[in-house]
């Protein structure tokens, strides 16, 4: 991985995005342990909210405005939290552990930490506040 404070040359480069995709990762090796059952449903909804962030973080850096970068690292932001509650919902019917969730978890928030610093740089505050 790139390291925090290298030149940004693609979205590759970007540390969020780097979190995002080893974020992915862990959510496809915890939903391996989800019940076949689950495979059109639950299992595909977290896998689904987990390749959104990291997708949506590069498509955004793709597009070269930062109005629309912004608006679709918010919409990053917003499978994240899609992601967490699914995970909540894993545990809740009994297909992942608490300590599963708590792994991917823990690699959720500090995704999120990143993803809302880097929205917060690139939000200019209104005049006047």
């Amino acid at each position: 991985m790139a390291a925090t404070n290298s030149i940004v040359r693609n979205y590759q480069d970007l540390h969020v995005w780097q979190k995002a995709r080893l974020l992915a990762k862990r959510v496809y090796e915890v939903t391996d342990a989800l019940p076949a059952h689950e495979q059109y449903g639950l299992t595909q909804q977290l896998r689904r909210a987990a390749v959104s962030i990291p997708s949506n973080i590069a498509e955004g850096y793709g597009r070269g405005g930062r109005q629309d970068y912004v608006r679709f690292l918010k919409t990053a932001r917003g499978s994240l939290y899609e992601l967490q509650t699914q995970l909540l919902l894993a545990q809740d019917f009994g297909y992942l552990s608490e300590q599963q969730v708590a792994a991917v978890m823990q690699h959720a928030a500090q995704c999120s930490q990143v993803l809302h610093g880097l929205i917060r740089s690139l939000v200019k505050p209104k005049a006047g506040k």
